[in-house]
């Protein structure tokens, strides 16, 4: 009875702790997977709300159709006009869909008593998100005002820099916690490889003094950590997946939102997160382990 225990001490000694190890390494590159998909989702919800920055781009009363052509022609010509397959970069609205829709609104039909529609025919332009400065946009409005029958350019210019402002302060924050946190994972996943390869150190010391070499200590707990790091982030991209799927499921907009390109780089750089941060830390550890004293060693 007592060697038996003294054996499964002597087992729980130098038992590598595998399962500990892929739990916690597949729950810190879960987390910087998450991390990576809000960014890729934020952008893409920068881009959806830079695509929706126009103008309003009122005509002269009375133009005739070659005449509102040529001006719809002029417009798609600019470059500061977005441009992109299955945008609609340039749209018509005639003075009878905006006082429809204005009815429609409203519940007033204003020309009951007006006896005619005051509306303009009117382009509503989509702009670029190269020119959503401030200075940019105003450019913009004087040289349409410039083209032959435009009455009158309108756009928000409130909520264009309030967009431009918003946008640099998301990006400066997500990168900091990027930064911070990818500093953070790495040595979350140090420590637990640090601390797993401290129940081999006494592996390491006998393998050493029967005269293998660093090098060969060293390889198969590399190849090992390789190992663990590809696993751990097969299982945090296969978890990410999955709760993609139910977001997109539940939540209305977020499967336009998503890139599945960026998803797979995402996983990739998973992949390869992990296998880095594990082979690097596990050859540190090696090292300090190899390098200790019998004395040190307990």
């Amino acid at each position: 009875m007592s060697k038996e225990k003294k054996y499964r001490k002597k087992k729980k000694l130098g038992h590598y702790p595998f399962i500990s190890v892929i739990l916690s390494m597949t729950l810190a590159l879960f987390i910087l997977g998450l991390f990576a998909l809000l960014i890729t989702t934020t952008s893409s919800l920068t881009k959806v709300i830079q695509q929706n920055v126009e103008m309003q781009v009122y005509l002269n009363s009375n133009l005739s159709e070659p005449q509102q052509l040529r001006i719809s022609k002029s417009l798609a010509s600019k470059a500061y006009i977005l441009k992109g397959e299955d945008i609609e970069s340039v749209r018509f609205i005639s003075k009878k869909e905006a006082a429809e829709k204005f009815i429609e609104d409203t519940g007033e039909d204003f020309m009951e008593f007006l006896g005619d529609n005051p509306l303009k025919d009117a382009y509503i332009i989509k702009i670029s998100s190269d020119f959503h400065s401030s200075e940019k946009m105003l450019e913009v409005q004087k040289d349409i005002e410039k083209i032959n029958g435009v009455f009158e350019v309108i756009y928000t210019n409130n909520m264009v820099q309030s967009i431009n402002e918003n946008i640099t302060k998301i990006s400066i924050v997500l990168l900091s916690i990027s930064i911070l946190l990818f500093i953070v994972i790495g040595i979350l996943i140090n420590n637990t490889i640090k601390l797993a390869l401290f129940s081999q150190r006494f592996l390491i010391r006998s393998m050493q003094l029967v005269g293998a070499t660093k090098g060969f200590i060293r390889k198969p707990f590399i190849y090992r950590s390789i190992l663990h790091g590809i696993v751990s982030a097969i299982i945090a991209a296969a978890l990410l997946y999955g709760l993609l799927a139910y977001g997109s499921e539940q939540l209305e907009g977020l499967a336009e939102l998503q890139n599945q390109q960026m998803q797979l780089i995402i996983f990739g750089g998973l992949i390869l997160t992990g296998i880095i941060i594990a082979t690097f830390s596990t050859y540190r550890a090696m090292q300090k382990y190899m390098a200790m004293s019998l004395d040190e060693l307990y």
